[in-house]
């Protein structure tokens, strides 16, 4: 059956998150090197990049490096490094063409000079699009964004610039990396792990997950969409009962 066919485009998540997981062990698998499984990654987020925007999905928030890959072997973490520049070089004019533009969120001062200059000249090229904005979580944990958030804060209250008595949900959203973005509607990971592994937190808080066994060089189109349908047949209550959401 064709999945596209159920698919409902009125009701999508405004904001997608995808925790891209199994490279290694899709190179594992085939016999390569886990290079080869990151390199083969990349063509499965040009994929579903294209695939998002092409369904309306205003958000999506890649989850590329952890802080924690930085204690991965060096060989392995400066071939993502390139991994990371050359994609960004390539894919520059498939972001043009598709209208999207390029977010990032985490500590990316840890990243090689040549990386991150290559992403802020590609956040700098994609300024201006509008139709869809792709996150790139880079050198992000979230136990660090919310550390960052909280000091921010302290900050402000120690030059008496906030008061104890006004911090809410907004104060903590406004010193997040993801102060301009909406909370995230739906989570996939996959390759069977059933996981969050400190990816957005806070952001995540009333968020679907959803968990397949399909290893992310593998992941594709039909794979998005049966995500979003299981997406689209749960009832969001958001702490309420299911009369009060009808």
């Amino acid at each position: 059956m064709d999945k596209t066919i159920t698919l409902n485009t009125d009701n999508l998540p405004k904001h997608l998150a995808i925790i891209m997981d199994g490279n290694g062990r899709w190179a594992k698998k085939q016999g390569f090197l886990r290079a080869i499984g990151h390199e083969n990654g990349t063509k499965a987020v040009k994929i579903i990049v294209e695939a998002c925007a092409k369904l309306g999905i205003e958000n999506l928030t890649l989850y590329a490096f952890s802080t924690e890959n930085w204690n991965r072997p060096k060989l392995e973490v400066d071939a993502l490094m390139n991994i990371l520049v050359n994609s960004l070089k390539k894919e520059l004019p498939t972001l043009k063409k598709n209208n999207i533009r390029l977010n990032t969120i985490g500590n990316t001062d840890l990243l090689p000079s040549k990386a991150r200059k290559q992403l802020l000249d590609v956040i700098e090229d994609t300024k201006e699009n509008n139709r869809m904005t792709l996150t790139l979580a880079l050198s992000y944990g979230s136990r660090e964004e919310l550390i960052s958030a909280f000091k921010k804060i302290t900050e402000k209250i120690n030059t008496s610039q906030l008061a104890i008595a006004d911090i809410n949900e907004a104060t903590i959203n406004q010193h997040l990396y993801t102060y301009d973005l909406p909370d995230v509607d739906l989570v996939i990971r996959t390759s069977g792990e059933h996981r969050i592994s400190n990816f957005l937190l806070w952001q995540i808080a009333y968020a679907e997950l959803y968990f397949t066994d399909v290893l992310w060089p593998d992941f594709r189109e039909k794979d998005l969409h049966e995500a979003i349908i299981s997406y689209q047949k749960r009832e969001r209550r958001f702490g309420k009962t299911s009369e009060q959401v009808k």
